[in-house]
């Protein structure tokens, strides 16, 4: 894991010298481009005189830098474009031309109205990674349609799966469908430039959300149904076992996966309960997972009898997977994170003393890193202008004509 000074613009990074138009907004697209920008690429967020919506959810201190915003767009340059006006879709056309890869989530349609469908981009870049992010493949009946993270989730099934355990179709508390999208978008987008390397050939790609959110979903839940005949309903049982869940100890909660043949072993051994391990219900694998239901509440009902301190250490040293059951803030103090560095206090130039998570893992050749701090609307609006040949006349001509903007232009946040 590298860091560097968040204004620092040193290149680090696999993707060094890629240089990306990023014209994605919200959560999806931002989470996929600030992947690829952490890796190294030049990722360049062209946003309207409004800005990014994400920019404006949570409390912040300056308008406009919200904390999702901040979470989503580190290592970025933003340039503010009206793209209703010519001269600001004119500068857009150019800062394409150089570009390695165009990153969307407007719907193609609507690229198309702008003159940058793949054909248009492509008789002027014909070496650019073209990738669209939106909700529906352009084949099927749903092209087009307005596509968020929740109309996602409950057409993939998500709510009526944990509807299944708990009585109430509800959805996952976390934007599951654009990060898991946004993740498919990063290893795309990596793997055309890897092609483009051998071919010399740029590509379009569309990562749609509900196909994709379909194979995440049904690799775990077409069970049965993957055989003709089907052998048995839809749906992962083990998922699907209502005490599937964090357990109640005496004083709190604990995670335990008692999953394979050796950790049922050691679990009654370690209980003195030799007869379960007799119990044809679960002998192996393959029956504990048809008596589920009855295997984890034998599980619940022990766990209940200890303390969450003594299941941990009894657990860990039988070598039975176990965890903590975090909250958010707990999250954030634990000390194997704290051990890698996850999380990190930096001055960002506007927002004072902001919390930041680091890239995870680590690399021996060419590590990503944090270069640069989340951008102020506009805020890079003139540097990224002069870099595509045009004038200090043609951008202040911009500027005064509103087809451009920059941060210190705009009163309500801070210069």
């Amino acid at each position: 894991m590298t860091h560097q000074d968040a204004s620092s613009p040193q290149p680090v990074g696999p993707l060094t010298g890629v240089r990306i138009v990023d014209l994605t907004s919200v959560v999806m697209g931002p989470f996929a481009s600030q992947i690829l920008a952490d890796f190294g690429a030049d990722v360049i967020k062209v946003e309207s005189p409004e800005g990014d919506t994400v920019r404006y959810i949570g409390p912040s201190r300056s308008k406009g830098m919200g904390p999702m915003y901040l979470a989503l767009n580190r290592n970025k340059r933003s340039i503010a474009l009206d793209l209703r006006k010519p001269e600001a879709l004119a500068a857009l056309q150019r800062l394409i031309e150089g570009a390695d890869v165009l990153l969307f989530n407007l719907r193609p349609a609507s690229m198309a109205r702008l003159g940058l469908s793949y054909d248009d981009v492509a008789k002027v870049n014909p070496r650019i990674v073209y990738c669209g992010c939106y909700g529906f493949g352009e084949a099927g009946r749903y092209a087009g349609k307005p596509a968020l993270d929740d109309l996602i989730q409950g057409s993939v099934a998500l709510p009526a799966l944990v509807g299944r355990i708990t009585g109430e179709p509800r959805y996952l508390p976390t934007n599951l469908c654009d990060r898991t999208t946004g993740l498919t978008a990063v290893y795309s987008v990596i793997a055309a430039l890897y092609a483009r390397e051998k071919t010399g050939r740029g590509q379009a790609i569309e990562v749609p959300m509900f196909e994709t959110m379909t194979q995440f979903v049904l690799s775990d839940h077409m069970f049965g149904k993957t055989f003709d005949p089907p052998l048995a309903d839809a749906g992962y049982v083990r998922l699907l076992s209502k005490d599937r869940r964090p357990l109640r100890t005496q004083d709190g909660y604990v995670c335990v996966l008692i999953y394979i043949d050796r950790h049922w072993k050691s679990f009654c051994e370690m209980l003195g309960r030799r007869d379960m391990l007799e119990d044809p219900r679960f002998l192996a694998m393959s029956d504990r997972t048809r008596n589920v239901d009855a295997l984890y509440a034998f599980v619940a009902e022990v766990i209940a009898t200890r303390t969450t301190a003594e299941w941990m250490e009894a657990l860990a040293r039988a070598d039975i997977p176990v965890a903590p059951m975090h909250t958010p803030d707990s999250l954030m103090d634990d000390p194997h994170l704290a051990d890698v560095g996850m999380f990190e206090w930096i001055e960002h130039p506007t927002e004072g003393r902001i919390r930041q998570m680091n890239v995870p893992g680590s690399w021996s050749g060419t590590p990503p890193g944090v270069r640069r701090h989340a951008p102020l609307l506009g805020e890079n609006t003139r540097e990224v202008l002069a870099e595509t040949g045009c004038s200090a006349e043609e951008i202040a001509r911009l500027l005064e004509a509103g087809a451009a903007c920059e941060a210190a232009a705009n009163p309500d946040l801070k210069p």
